[in-house]
């Protein structure tokens, strides 16, 4: 069964250039591209009385641009990216349930994310957030005015690493990633003391240094294998106090992508989104990839 990336697609340049993020990607994995525009069409009412409702007029601007989108974003990405194999559909469904059930089986599913600027970052919006929290399959969210792979000062990999919970798929995917671009992993682990330090006062610079030495100690440890299987990628590690979010943050401003785990679990109000993983989301320049995990 061939590789497949799917893309959501609505017309706006985030997702424009999700789309164009996307056939990149499929080039590198020898995948074809599916592009999905999710678009329920609502008859207008028309006449003095309400609840009458008549046909609407033979044309619909709306609906015709809707109908023309994916085969003409399409034709364009085959055009500049010639060999791709590229497929698009139009859905009348919800998004998010169009999405969900467009991914299953994928490799990826890239959608665009509005951006803010550098300070407010991703504006992930409704149908993101929902897609991310619920998706079995790889999400990557692409700004509109992400450098392209390549660009000085965008190339490495950045990975978020969760030493309590280290599912390797979420480490493979970051190798693969890096490996892909023939560029460098940078491995973000964020720490907290146990909670008994909270009660003793100020911290002993020598049991700081410590801590921090045993942690620098298992994140090597558990790297150690991924290394040995993806020996041309050159990793850098980096264990740091506190929540991973913001150091995750700033190094996506030298990434070409920031990779991040979900864990598969449901919160009393729905699927969840774990902290670190929602600040890269609102906040990181680099696309970002958030991969699923039990």
């Amino acid at each position: 069964m061939s590789r497949t990336i799917v893309v959501g697609l609505d017309g706006s340049s985030e997702s424009l250039a999700a789309a164009e993020w996307a056939a990149r990607e499929a080039r590198r994995t020898d995948a074809r591209l599916h592009l999905v525009h999710a678009w329920l069409w609502h008859p207008y009412v028309y006449g003095p009385l309400a609840g009458v409702s008549v046909p609407p007029p033979s044309e619909d601007p709306q609906r015709e641009w809707a109908e023309r989108l994916p085969g003409e974003t399409a034709d364009k990405l085959v055009e500049d990216h010639p060999g791709l194999s590229v497929t698009a559909e139009r859905v009348a469904e919800q998004p998010v349930t169009a999405l969900l059930a467009a991914a299953e089986g994928a490799e990826l599913l890239v959608l665009g994310s509005r951006g803010l600027g550098t300070v407010a970052g991703f504006l992930t919006g409704s149908v993101g957030q929902a897609v991310v929290a619920r998706s079995r399959t790889p999400v990557v969210l692409v700004r509109a005015d992400v450098p392209p792979a390549g660009t000085a000062g965008h190339e490495e990999v950045v990975l978020g690493l969760d030493l309590e919970h280290p599912d390797a798929s979420v480490i493979e995917f970051a190798f693969r990633a890096a490996a892909r671009r023939a560029t460098d992993l940078h491995v973000v682990h964020g720490w907290s003391l146990p909670p008994y330090y909270g009660y003793s006062g100020a911290l002993d610079a020598g049991v700081d240094e410590e801590l921090l030495t045993e942690a620098q100690g298992q994140l090597t440890e558990v790297l150690t294998h991924w290394r040995e299987k993806f020996p041309a990628v050159e990793v850098r590690e980096q264990a740091v106090i506190g929540g991973a979010g913001p150091h995750l943050v700033e190094a996506s401003r030298n990434a070409s992508l920031v990779v991040v785990g979900r864990r598969n679990r449901q919160s009393p109000v729905g699927s969840h989104v774990g902290p670190v993983t929602q600040a890269v989301l609102h906040h990181s320049t680099a696309p970002v990839a958030v991969v699923p995990h039990d």
